[in-house]
């Protein structure tokens, strides 16, 4: 049976609340348990006097030395008995170490990078002008203690018409100059302060709020979420913290009022934050002073680009007491202080083994490059949001894939950056050749190969595998290149030559990293995948299985680099290219699926696949020009009309030069003359779309941008917008 005692620094346990908690719940989960303050400590007969609770009453009883002593005071209050509580440490395992201060902590993440784009710009406030120079680069300003706990010394300054207006701390005032550098310097006689810009985070009735993350580790020393909440300030307020007049809510309905379907992504993305940031806060303690935490709450923001910025890192949170959780942080406390007795062999080899970590030399920043027929823009924003979890990244930006954008690139890539992102485009032979003639790439993605340009290469995929096969031959040949196993053209490309790791992607076929039970699920798919001989469901928020693959990519490469499997489900959760697949809910439950950018056969079929997976009625399909075919045109023409007619598509529209044939193909194949529709003046078809929609249809428009097929998106979404 464990021994756990508790230190605190007030002598009788009456006057702390939470100490009747823990007594409860150590005997319920089989530990014996007292309470003791440092001069009760007697350490020539190994023993302490302490107070246990029996039959309704606390007890002084002698008690030996715990297993495990609970660290439940004030740091500050316990530094009295400092050398009392570092004999201790010699010989017993302590749980609820401090992680620092605010200031410390910002230092802490900042330094180790990892979570350096999630922090606000903040700084420790060395006198007035100091705010002053700070405020002429952020109008709106945050100024709290250093040392701040429960939202108290917290105040907003912005700048408005040459004055400054104080908000918080029931103060609410227009200052000039010189009486804001009077509140300042009365402020900074207290206590320190530091200063961030403010960041906008409120509901949508102008009510600021953040978020509160509380995670701790169980009784197997792995870290678990104890809740997750929503804090709202009173109106005209920028406090959330309960303490101060906020106020709370489940996180469900408050996620759903608020950000209606990105709802679910946002509770995952929170999920996976606060996991997350413990294990990385977790891992520096260890690095820097050879100690575990078992608990943190975190707050944060998040602002209108659903960015989340960490506003502060408590080491020992309070709970909410709308929600009576106080019995589950004491027993998660209870049954981490039992492992603790019982693992401190473990404890300790996961502590040398992160100092030995910490020692390994920095590697070199990675240049990934990304060509392809189909999925460059998708599989760099999954790979640069993954990557950004841990990594500064430089990314291109979408569509930015010409040899013009790469030199443009060369010149803004820095010592910062910690990896490279790059699309590499091409249209002919040789630009890929000078795409790494200006940047050479250490890490080279090639999606799959495809018909996109076909009729610039004589109308045969291996000629486009050749081009495309430029890339192998321009970049490290020492370095990391990724296939995709089920692309039969990829077959053509030339990689006898290379002579570094190819790691492989499939579905269908065995690969490295091959994905399983593949479903459509609510806002995006679901995938499984043995990554690190353990099993894995992801999410991805975006529909298709040929975006799976996309995904698998970005997997190959970021587990090729260590990022760990909660890192790889975060940066999955990626901000979406705009126009790939994105759903509009319209009036009378129609559904619009806008796939408006590239168009060739290959994604001409994956945007159909996606239509049958997400039609409850009617399928219409609105299919624009494909370009670049060359004389294949007719024959994948031919091979579309007949793949439309095979899914069941209810109603074919076809737009653009020469696309009539499609519609002829599923004719032939059965599809009824009455239900197939040909245009080549937009507004005739735009004429026919009021009489043609019916409620519950979902209807897929898919084109090229050079074909305007957004025109048809934008005319449909108006027409029947809520």
């Amino acid at each position: 049976m464990t021994l756990i005692g508790m230190l605190h620094h007030r002598k009788d346990p009456k006057t702390v609340v939470k100490a009747y908690a823990f007594a409860a719940v150590a005997e319920a989960e089989g530990a014996q348990f007292y309470y003791f303050s440092p001069g009760e400590v007697n350490f020539l007969h190994q023993t302490i006097r302490g107070q246990v609770y029996k039959n309704g009453e606390w007890k002084t009883a002698t008690m030996p030395f715990p297993d495990v002593i609970y660290n439940a005071g004030s740091p500050e209050k316990l530094m009295k008995a400092k050398n009392v509580i570092d004999r201790l440490k010699q010989d017993i395992p302590f749980t609820t170490y401090s992680i620092g201060n605010k200031w410390s902590v910002n230092r802490r993440l900042h330094e180790a990078k990892d979570f350096a784009n999630y922090l606000i710009p903040t700084e420790v406030v060395k006198n007035s002008d100091h705010v002053l120079r700070f405020m002429a680069a952020f109008e709106k300003v945050v100024f709290k203690p250093i040392d701040g706990r429960k939202g108290k010394g917290i105040f907003f300054i912005v700048q408005e018409n040459g004055r400054c207006i104080v908000n918080g701390e029931g103060v609410n005032n227009l200052y000039t100059e010189n009486q804001l550098k009077e509140f300042v310097n009365k402020q900074l006689a207290r206590e320190t302060f530091i200063i961030q810009p403010y960041i906008q985070s409120v509901t949508q009735s102008g009510q600021v709020f953040d978020f509160r993350l509380h995670v701790q580790k169980n009784g197997e020393g792995e870290w678990v979420i104890t809740t997750i909440y929503p804090r709202v300030a009173p109106k005209g307020s920028i406090i959330a913290n309960i303490n101060s007049g906020g106020y709370t809510n489940y996180l469900d309905p408050f996620l759903e009022q608020e950000f209606n379907e990105d709802a679910f992504n946002i509770k995952k993305k929170l999920e996976y934050f606060s996991i997350a940031l413990a294990t990385h806060l977790d891992k520096l303690q260890m690095e820097i002073f050879g100690e575990m935490i078992d608990e943190i709450g975190v707050d944060i923001g998040m602002d209108e680009r659903q960015k989340f910025w960490i506003y502060e890192v408590n080491w020992r949170p309070g709970c909410p007491p709308a929600f009576y959780l106080e019995l589950d942080v004491v027993k998660n406390t209870i049954l981490y202080a039992q492992y603790i007795a019982k693992n401190q062999q473990t404890i300790q080899k996961k502590i040398k083994e992160a100092k030995r970590r910490k020692l390994r030399n920095k590697q070199e920043v990675p240049i990934i490059a990304i060509t392809g027929s189909a999925g460059k823009t998708t599989t760099k924003a999954f790979l640069s949001s993954i990557l950004s979890k841990k990594w500064k990244v430089f990314e291109s930006k979408d569509y930015w894939n010409t040899t013009e954008h790469t030199k443009k690139h060369a010149e803004e890539i820095n010592s910062s950056h910690q990896a490279v992102v790059l699309e590499y485009g091409m249209a002919y032979p040789g630009v890929i050749t000078e795409h790494c003639r200006i940047i050479q790439p250490t890490v080279a993605i090639v999606t799959n190969i495809g018909l996109a340009h076909v009729g610039n290469f004589d109308g045969d995929p291996r000629n486009v595998a050749k081009a495309k096969s430029e890339l192998i031959h321009g970049m490290d040949q020492f370095g990391v290149l990724c296939l995709n196993m089920d692309n039969e053209n990829s077959k053509f490309l030339e990689t006898e030559m290379f002579k570094g790791q190819t790691l492989t992607i499939g579905i269908h076929k065995e690969a490295d990293y091959r994905a399983y039970d593949v479903q459509y699920v609510e806002q995006g798919m679901t995938f499984k995948m043995l990554l690190k001989h353990e099993e894995l469901e992801l999410f991805i928020p975006i529909f298709g299985e040929h975006h799976v693959y996309n995904a698998l990519a970005a997997i190959a490469i970021a587990d090729h680099f260590g990022f760990s499997p909660m890192e790889i489900k975060m940066g999955l959760l990626f901000k979406k290219p705009p126009r790939r697949l994105t759903i509009y809910d319209c009036r009378d439950h129609i559904t619009l699926i806008d796939d408006t950018v590239h168009s060739h056969p290959e994604g001409v079929r994956a945007a159909i696949d996606v239509l049958v997976n997400l039609a409850k009625d009617r399928k219409i399909a609105v299919i624009g020009q494909m370009r670049e075919l060359g004389d294949l045109r007719q024959k994948e023409y031919q091979k579309i009309g007949e793949y439309i007619q095979q899914q069941g598509i209810d109603v074919l529209i076809t737009y653009g030069f020469r696309t009539e044939e499609i519609g002829m193909q599923a004719q032939l194949k059965g599809m009824k003359a009455e239900n197939i529709y040909h245009f080549t003046d937009r507004e005739k078809l735009h004429a026919l779309l009021p009489n043609l929609i019916k409620e519950n249809d979902t209807i897929l428009v898919k084109g090229a941008s050079k074909t305007n097929m957004f025109d048809t998106v934008k005319f449909i979404d108006n027409l029947f917008s809520e």
